[in-house]
């Protein structure tokens, strides 16, 4: 078995061959190719957190894996990430293990490239303004993403700490060469931006409907079981799109609260989700139909996308000679 560390996964993935590899994964799973069950989660209460296995097989991809992933919003602002992983890669014609690697930068990269997926999939073509809510892991790797697919010249991130939105600012306007700068509340991030992209762990909503603004699209990746990061007005004025329906709807703490909590207080119903991404990519399912449409991607991420990801690093790290072999 080939074991990967953080830094040789860094690496290896490829963000705009991750991007691609996503849009034929999501296919595969809108159309029934791919073999997804439900997450399986073990909630830690005490510390509002949860421990997911997340198996999956992508056929286009050749691609097996589980991931066992962990899930600590209390970690936030320590040594310690709020997502920390690992996944086995598994040989898809023997079922022989084939690598360990870690995960922690694959969940927080293929979620971002998940959601630029999902902005070239559903935001105006001339979008320029991105706004971040957040400054964790996750607001780095969506402010990384988000460029490649859409002409993006300005970003704004806000926080509820005005210090860490300065200093991520100024880091990402040097890593990036865009210019980026912190703004004092999540509402003026949002005041004229074309892309927002909402990675909190936040219990009331950082995206309310009284910010969004027609033509807006919204990505909202994070995750709080007892939280609503979008408001249920914004969920029933958008055309929503998720990875799979089945997976945003789950019972708690694999489906996405906020969500449900639209549907459970009677503000939309089910069927107000309009599409999966898959069946954007595939072509089954319209996007956007005119510019002052809002559209909105919530994700609660699905093992297809970390099946795709874990591929491109265990292909690239075969093709270049990475990591130690061991016998297990």
């Amino acid at each position: 078995m080939l074991v990967l560390s953080a830094g040789e996964v860094s690496s290896l993935l490829d963000l705009d061959a991750l991007v691609e590899a996503l849009a034929s994964a999501m296919a595969d799973l809108s159309a029934g190719r791919a073999s997804v069950p439900p997450r399986v989660g073990a909630r830690v209460d005490d510390r509002d957190a949860m421990l997911a296995a997340m198996p999956g097989y992508v056929p286009s991809l050749s691609a097996l894996e589980t991931k066992l992933v962990s899930l600590f919003p209390q970690n936030a602002g320590t040594d310690h990430p709020t997502h920390q992983a690992v996944i086995v890669a598994f040989d898809p014609d023997n079922g022989e293990p084939a690598a360990l690697m870690d995960a922690t930068y694959i969940t927080a990269t293929r979620t971002a490239a998940g959601s630029a997926l999902a902005t070239r999939l559903l935001a105006r073509p001339e979008s320029r303004v991105l706004a971040v809510l957040g400054t964790g892991v996750q607001a780095r790797t969506h402010a990384a993403a988000i460029p490649r697919v859409r002409p993006i010249d300005e970003i704004r991130i806000a926080s509820r700490d005005l210090d860490k939105a300065s200093s991520l600012a100024a880091e990402l306007t040097a890593r990036l060469r865009i210019e980026t700068h912190a703004v004092p509340s999540y509402a003026a991030a949002m005041d004229g931006a074309d892309v927002v992209c909402a990675p909190t762990h936040t219990v009331d909503p950082v995206v309310r409907r009284d910010h969004v603004t027609p033509g807006m699209h919204v990505n909202s990746v994070g995750y709080n079981v007892a939280g609503r990061e979008v408001d249920a007005e914004t969920f029933r004025d958008a055309l929503v799109v998720v990875e799979s329906r089945a997976a945003a709807l789950a019972p708690l703490p694999s489906g996405a609260p906020d969500l449900i909590a639209a549907i459970a207080d009677g503000i939309i119903g089910p069927e107000h989700i309009h599409a999966e991404v898959g069946e954007l990519v595939a072509g089954t399912s319209p996007g956007r139909t005119s510019p002052d449409q809002i559209t909105l991607y919530r994700s609660v991420g699905v093992a297809v996308q970390d099946a795709a990801a874990a591929i491109l690093v265990l292909n690239e790290a075969r093709s270049r000679g990475v990591g130690r072999t061991i016998d297990i």
